[in-house]
């Protein structure tokens, strides 16, 4: 889908963004604060009708970052929603499990390698790590040493 389409579609979530950046045409990137994370995710699953691929976690170097991607199927275009967590202490953000119930076990992964809360997922326990893992250590996170 064209660049001007996509910036169409978007408008009635803009507001909510921080940036939206066309890598090329079938490749298209949502930036946003964590709080607006399910509303944006919402508009393109259920208003956009966007398919739900899988998310990803990162530990960037001032944040944490979490990704969902998207697909439009009819244009072949990926899309992802690339929201900044800030509080490295505490990081919290909505979970999209409600709204998607693929995004459980993703989430669940990203709990346990890096220690992100997802409120309001309805099964937020342990899915990789041995249950005799040390508490409120996250593998993922580059402060810890291998």
């Amino acid at each position: 889908m064209p660049q001007n389409e996509w910036d169409k579609q978007l408008s009635p979530i803009r507001h909510r963004l921080a940036g939206i950046e066309h890598m090329r045409e079938s490749r298209v990137f949502l930036t946003c604060q964590a709080e607006h994370v399910y509303e944006v995710c919402r508009f393109l699953f259920c208003d956009l009708g966007l398919r739900f691929v899988i998310s990803t976690g990162i530990d960037a170097e001032d944040c944490f970052e979490v990704l969902h991607h998207f697909s439009d199927d009819a244009s072949g275009t990926m899309v992802t929603v690339k929201a900044f967590i800030r509080d490295r202490e505490r990081p919290q953000i909505d979970s999209i499990t409600p709204l998607i119930p693929g995004a459980e076990w993703t989430e669940r992964e990203m709990h346990d390698l890096l220690g992100i809360g997802f409120r309001n997922h309805p099964n937020l326990q342990r899915l990789i790590l041995a249950d005799d893992w040390p508490e409120g250590v996250y593998p993922l996170r580059k402060e810890i040493q291998t």
